[in-house]
């Protein structure tokens, strides 16, 4: 009985190890989104500390739903499509890294430009 046991948890441990592109992809998504918002919320805190009242910083929040998500939702849904051989193939290894790069490159460098545009665009109007 100890013997089947074992051979159990070694089986489910084994399969639980399995490469899955789709679930990688969609866990790079989430967490990039967090920490987008994050950043996008602190960022844009720190810009209307500094401002004398204008609405573009509260105008930077609403670009994160207008054009961040549907974006991210565009590398989640490419590799959603991958079949169950396909998202555990070594092969697209290029690709996920490549897609991840940008997903963070993204996320963390988004919130810095959209604000430092809207400050701009203050300084201007």
């Amino acid at each position: 009985m100890e013997k089947a046991l074992w051979n159990s948890d070694r089986t489910r441990a084994a399969a639980g190890t399995r490469l899955d592109w789709r679930k990688k992809m969609s866990d790079h998504v989430a967490y990039a989104l967090l920490a987008y918002t994050g950043l996008q919320i602190f960022v844009t805190m720190a810009a209307l500390k500094n401002t004398t009242g204008s609405i573009l910083p509260y105008f930077a929040l609403i670009v994160l739903v207008a054009a961040i998500i549907p974006g991210c939702r565009m590398f989640e849904r490419r590799w959603e499509g991958l079949s169950d051989e396909q998202a555990a193939d070594p092969a697209l290894a290029p690709m996920f890294r490549r897609d991840r790069l940008l997903i963070w490159i993204s996320a963390i460098g988004l919130p810095f430009l959209l604000t430092g545009l809207f400050k701009g665009l203050e300084l201007l109007f």
